[in-house]
Order: C-alpha cells, then structure tokens, then sequence
C-alpha cells in the first residue's frame, strides 16, 4: 500500500500538471489555476479518511474545517447573510469539520471500505462543485475536476502498490481490487453510499438554478444593501471620478 507521502506528492504534482495546463492552454484565472492544484494536492489524502485516526484523518479535517468556510463566502453573501451570521456560521462549520466528522468517520467506516471507490470520488466531486464560488459554471467544474483527479490518484496508487513486481514470486497481493472498485462489501453501506451519491448529483445538476431563483426573491432591502455595500467598495479611481464629477 502507498504511504502518505507517495500519495501526497503524486497528487500534487498532478495538481501543478493539472492547473498549469489550464492555465497555458485554456488561459484560466492564475488564482483559479493554484486553488484547484492545491485542491487536487490535498484530494490525495481523501480516500484515507477510513484508515482511523491517523494522520490522513487529521490533516484533511483540518485543513476542511479551514477551507470550507473560506470557500461558502460567496455563497453566504448571495443567501444574503451579514457579516455577523457569516461568522457565527463559518465557526459551526469549522467546528463541525474539525472536532464532528472525525469521529463520525472513526465510528461508520472501515478501511478499504466504500470511501476506497469510484462512487465516493464522484461523491466528493459533486461536494467541490457545491462550495465552489462565483457565477462560471465552467470555473467551479474545472476546480471539482481537480477533486476528483487527486482523489483517484489515491485509488490507482493503492492498485498499483497492490502488484508484487520485483519480489521472488510476481503476482498480486489480498489488496488487489479493494481501491479502484465500484461496490464494496455489505449492501448497507454501498446503499448508503449511492444513496447519497444520488443526492449530491441531483443538488449538483441543480443547484445553479435554484441559487438564480433565491436571489431574484430576495427582499428589496437587501438588494439595495448589496447595492450599498458594492458603491462602498468600488475601486477608489472611480470614486475619485464621481467626487470631480460632482463639482462639475
């Protein structure tokens, strides 16, 4: 089995591979580019959140607890939050992710499980494009895209590391197939995992239209704080400009 410093690094370097690519070829935002090489780095570490509590476990849940909340700015301001809600929501995000899902996963998981599969790559595909920001479609495809690459890189390593190549007797090892596979053992929990892979695809096909819909229902107060709070932050040439205008 790959250890975690073989799966940390060949994902990053898919990441770099991966955002540099669609930078020189697609001409993509550079800061659009490094976030989803960094997503693509850190998306190695993902299958390994059913090995226990281990390092694996603990540094993806930090760094998520960090990330998400960063991540659902935008979408905090389109649900028309302020400041004070943006706060007090993002710390039960962070305390949810950082001190909650480790020991919901140390509890509902085992290792090479259901999380070790193509269902639950997909899975966490569809979780990148949800917290992914801004009005592109495209942007936030490219960035779960950078998800789902680093997390089957993960698979693909383990399968590779499954194969005895220079030992005395060649073959494959009792690991073979259980990483790059489509069910795993028990109907409970690939149920539950398909069940929830349903859910996140039908959110993710969905989701931009329902977004659309909320914010054209928004009050009218909060369309003109939003209008407010853009002429505030407007670049300072431009107020410049309208301050001489003024005296016009």
């Amino acid at each position: 089995m790959a250890g975690f410093k073989t799966h940390i690094t060949v994902s990053s370097v898919l990441g770099v591979g991966y955002g540099a690519a669609a930078y020189g070829y697609f001409h993509l935002p550079p800061s659009t580019c490094v976030l989803a090489a960094g997503l693509c780095g850190v998306s190695g570490m993902l299958p390994d959140l059913d090995s226990g509590p281990g390092r694996p476990l603990q540094e993806t849940c930090m760094f998520a607890s960090a990330a998400v909340p960063m991540l659902l700015i935008d979408h905090f301001e389109a649900w028309g939050l302020n400041r004070e809600m943006m706060v007090i929501v993002g710390a039960a995000f962070y305390f949810l992710i950082r001190f909650g899902l480790p020991e919901v996963l140390k509890r509902l998981t085992v290792h090479r499980g259901v999380v070790h599969s193509l269902p639950t790559a997909l899975i966490f595909g569809g979780l990148a494009f949800l917290l992914s920001s801004g009005a592109d479609e495209r942007l936030r495809l490219f960035k779960a895209g950078a998800v789902l690459l680093g997390f089957i890189s993960h698979l693909i390593l383990d399968e590779i590391w499954s194969v005895e190549f220079f030992s005395k007797h060649p073959g494959l090892k009792k690991s073979f197939g259980t990483a790059f596979k489509i069910f795993g053992k028990g109907w409970g929990p690939n149920l539950c995992n398909f069940a929830l892979l349903g859910l996140i695809t039908y959110t993710t096909l969905n989701e931009p239209m329902w977004l659309r819909q909320y914010c054209q229902q928004l009050p009218a107060t909060n369309s003109r704080q939003a209008t407010d709070e853009s002429q505030k932050s407007q670049p300072i040439t431009k107020s410049v400009s309208n301050w001489l205008n003024s005296w016009r």
